[in-house]
């Protein structure tokens, strides 16, 4: 067990890149961002420094940015004129929503909305449609069927069939869901080859409504429908397909940057209910995996990470000083990868992912 804060995981291209050319900006390729509601807490002060000082502030070559929930919203903030200023807004409103005892989808969906807008401010959307090196790829999932119906009852059905089909063969799923990708303009074609995917040109009407749809959990929230440019149908959480994403389908010519809640994968949401397809190492040679190790996860209150359970698990004024605290120790793990970009050794204390 690593007694650093943060754990380097690196695929064997990945390493060898990094030691011969150090820790260079332009040679990362893509970025990815898992789905994971609070848990992007841990993550904030990383993404700080990799939006900001890393990426921002030195890229020269385009940049893919694929996310499904939270992690497109992480994501659309790097989009934003000042990429740290928007990760500050995000948390600021993320953290201090005041819901009532008892939210319903309305309400968690009204404060969704009212969350992004904040994030975005005016001109936002715009940014993230056609910023200049950074080509943003938001992933939903189109309900088919029962999961596209509007009602409790044909919902829960659809989804009980969903988890059935899941453990059956992932992709039996197909029939329930398909994959649509928002990209922004000019952004090419993604290699998914699981899912019949549908990729669409986002335009500046459609970005809160793409943002929404990515991170509405049925029950918790309404999705979205009928997007305007999108195949008609109802739109929730991409991490219903992509919870964690598979990597090695997003294999291409240069690194893979993924800043993550912990050290291994679990590919779709229903796959988390599966002891045989969760917690999987990923393999792809390309991969940089930053991670909190769990040593500093163990260090933190309750041992843990926040998430969603907090909600129901604590009161309010418990959660959110727990909340805070994470935020808080959440520098130590940008304090770990930015000290790592000035050691003389690229490679130290960094683990192999093969």
């Amino acid at each position: 067990m690593s007694e650093r804060a943060l754990d380097v995981y690196l695929g064997a291209n990945a390493a060898a890149r990094i030691a011969d050319e150090g820790w260079r900006a332009d040679a990362f390729r893509l970025l990815l961002g898992a789905s994971g509601g609070p848990k992007w807490l841990i993550l904030g002060a990383l993404d700080r420094l990799l939006f900001g000082d890393f990426l921002a502030g030195q890229r020269q070559q385009p940049l893919q940015v694929v996310g499904s929930s939270v992690g497109s919203w992480r994501h659309a903030c790097l989009a934003q004129a000042d990429p740290v200023a928007a990760i500050d807004r995000f948390e600021d409103i993320y953290v201090n929503w005041a819901y009532s005892d008892r939210p319903g989808e309305d309400e968690i969906s009204g404060a969704s909305d009212a969350m992004l807008r904040h994030i975005l401010q005016e001109g936002g959307a715009e940014r993230l449609v056609t910023h200049p090196w950074l080509q943003s790829y938001i992933v939903t999932a189109r309900g088919r069927g029962l999961v596209s119906a509007q009602g409790k009852v044909a919902l829960g059905a659809g989804m009980a069939t969903a988890a059935l089909a899941n453990g059956i063969n992932r992709q039996l799923m197909a029939q329930l869901f398909q994959r649509v990708v928002f990209s922004s303009r000019g952004a090419p074609a993604l290699p998914f080859d699981d899912f019949a995917t549908a990729q669409v040109e986002l335009t500046e009407r459609s970005v809160t409504a793409a943002l929404h749809a990515s991170g509405s959990i049925p029950f918790l929230l309404a999705g979205e429908r009928d997007i305007a440019g999108a195949p008609n149908g109802h739109y929730w959480d991409g991490g219903i397909i992509d919870y964690h994403f598979a990597p090695e389908q997003l294999a291409g010519d240069g690194l893979v940057l993924y800043p993550h809640f912990r050290g291994d994968l679990t590919t779709g949401w229903f796959d988390k209910f599966l002891p045989w397809r969760r917690h999987q190492r990923p393999r792809l040679a390309d991969l940089v995996l930053l991670c909190p190790s769990d040593a500093f996860i163990a260090s933190l209150p309750h041992g843990k990470i926040p998430d969603r359970t907090d909600f129901t698990r604590m009161a309010p004024g418990e959660r959110l000083a727990y909340w805070r605290t994470c935020i808080d120790r959440s520098r130590e793990l940008a304090d770990d990868f930015a000290a790592r970009l000035q050691a003389s050794d690229p490679l130290q204390n960094t683990r192999c992912l093969d």
